[in-house]
């Protein structure tokens, strides 16, 4: 093969098998040196799996991998590094209680005679920061940060070990519009600097927008190699998906009735600075309608939804939910009193990782009499619960009811969350960022279940970084500033330029947010 140098990494005939499973089923992949090339596919298609065994963190049963034309094993991530790839994970894989510095010099660190040298790890980190616009707190701890700046903790980590080849895994899902243009242009950027980027996504909008070519897999397996110069995006979610997609929510027009949810002057104070990362907000979300709270990620969104879903305390104002004071209410009564929650972050506060899919379905409601009797559990009940939750909502599992949480796709533990909070039928959903990580077919399907709410007269509370969500699915917009709302908006009446100012804190409507 002498065009063989071209590629900088050859994947070829790649199988990969898991119990009940064929993630990857005979799939090539070749990347150029210098190129950005997408990998697109519907929530467990393999995408994550093929970069996985690319990574050293999975071994293929087939297929051999080619750096630079030389066949290579890649045993374990060390290998990978060795070879200067690196990845950055859609479910991070960051040390909580570390500061940012240390999550990223962590395993290759400078030490002189046995002393850790951090003053030069830290001019190689604030350089790169600089460089790439990645701005981060070095000092504080990640428990502390956004999930939006945990991202960019996993960049600086690849750019501080030097790696040629960068795999990004999902990197949008948890960002904010300007930072996807961002991101896109740091790996642009890097491509110029004689990088070759792997980018799995299922945003079609980016991936027009920033790869050079793509590679399509369903259900395991090839489906083609395009450049994307050459096909349109809907031509890309019918490869995908294997049909045509909608790729607009259509919904007939709100009829709110009376307010569900009331909150009135509500402070949160934050954790990590010495002062409130919620300030006086006060707004009523009416049964029928969809209420969106938009705004660029750590701007208090996160802390606001811990105090109503009652993670956190609120330090001081009421929040009622169908004419009830809940404020002081545990978590578990505040869902028997009428909410159910599909929260941000779906391994810390959504699912137990090593519990099966059929605990996670019933984690609300096990103690219901429908699920126990004297205190022992049903479990011909939860096992068929699950089943039916499970064939509603399309969530793919190697082995059904049965399957350890973890070893889903990130896409498939979010259905599996969607599917719990929405079939437990209360009269307030808080949603947030439901369709993070979750491919056209799926979000197509989770914005018709959340109209559908609506129109049977539930109040919605939606909390989105994703501009085309938040304008097509909500029949008002909230947006948030530094812990204010700062404007009250008809998403029909409004342009996505102006919410983004309200964003970036350049404007702020005087008047009060109506209730």
């Amino acid at each position: 093969m002498e065009n063989a140098p071209q590629y900088v990494i050859e994947m070829l005939h790649i199988t990969k098998e898991f119990p009940g499973i064929k993630a990857n089923d005979d799939i090539t992949l070749q990347l150029r040196k210098g190129e950005i090339h997408a990998l697109l596919g519907e929530n467990g298609a393999g995408k994550s799996t093929l970069m996985s065994v690319l990574f050293g963190l999975y071994q293929p049963e087939e297929g051999i991998i080619k750096k630079d034309g030389r066949e290579v094993k890649i045993n374990n991530p060390n290998d990978a590094t060795a070879l200067h790839i690196g990845m950055v994970h859609q479910h991070f894989k960051l040390i909580d209680v570390f500061t940012v510095l240390d999550n990223i010099i962590l395993g290759a660190e400078d030490t002189r005679m046995g002393f850790l040298q951090k003053r030069e790890a830290r001019k190689k980190v604030q350089q790169l920061s600089d460089r790439y616009g990645l701005k981060v707190d070095l000092d504080a701890k990640i428990e502390d940060i956004t999930v939006g700046m945990q991202q960019r903790v996993e960049i600086l980590k690849m750019l501080y070990r030097d790696n040629e080849v960068l795999i990004f895994d999902e990197p949008t899902a948890v960002l904010t519009p300007q930072e996807i243009d961002e991101l896109m242009e740091i790996m642009r950027g890097l491509v110029k600097e004689g990088k070759s980027i792997l980018f799995i996504s299922h945003k079609l909008n980016e991936i027009m927008s920033v790869a050079d070519r793509v590679t399509v897999l369903r259900k395991g397996r090839y489906v083609g190699t395009v450049d994307t110069a050459d096909v349109t995006k809907e031509e890309l979610s019918r490869m995908m998906v294997g049909r045509p997609v909608q790729l607009v929510v259509e919904k007939k027009e709100a009829h709110p009735a009376e307010p569900v949810l009331r909150i009135r002057n509500l402070h949160v104070h934050s954790k990590l600075y010495k002062k409130d990362a919620v300030k006086d907000v006060s707004f009523d979300v009416r049964a029928g309608e969809i209420v969106c709270i938009a705004g660029i990620d750590g701007n208090g969104q996160s802390e606001f939804i811990y105090a109503l879903t009652g993670l956190e305390k609120a330090s001081s104002g009421t929040i009622e939910l169908c004419g009830k004071d809940i404020s002081s209410q545990s978590i578990r009564q505040r869902g028997l009193s009428g909410s159910s929650h599909i929260p941000e972050d779906r391994h810390k506060h959504g699912l137990v990782l090593d519990y099966t899919l059929e605990q996670n379905m019933v984690l609300q409601s096990y103690f219901d009499p429908r699920f126990q009797n004297h205190g022992f559990i049903r479990f011909g009940e939860v096992r068929s619960y699950a089943e039916k939750l499970i064939e509603d909502y399309d969530v793919r599992s190697g082995q059904g009811p049965v399957t350890i949480a973890r070893s889903m796709s990130g896409g498939n533990q979010q259905k599996a969350i969607i599917a719990r909070e929405i079939d437990r039928d209360k009269p307030l959903i808080i949603a947030v960022q439901p369709t993070r990580g979750l491919d056209v077919g799926a979000i197509e399907n989770v914005h018709r279940q959340l109209v559908a709410q609506r129109d049977a007269g539930k109040a919605v509370l939606l909390v989105s970084l994703e501009l085309d969500e938040v304008m097509n699915l909500s029949d008002r917009i909230l947006v948030m500033y530094e812990g204010e709302i700062v404007g009250e908006f008809d998403p029909k009446k409004v342009t996505v330029e102006e919410l983004g100012l309200y964003m970036a804190g350049a404007k702020k409507q005087d008047k009060e947010v109506s209730a």
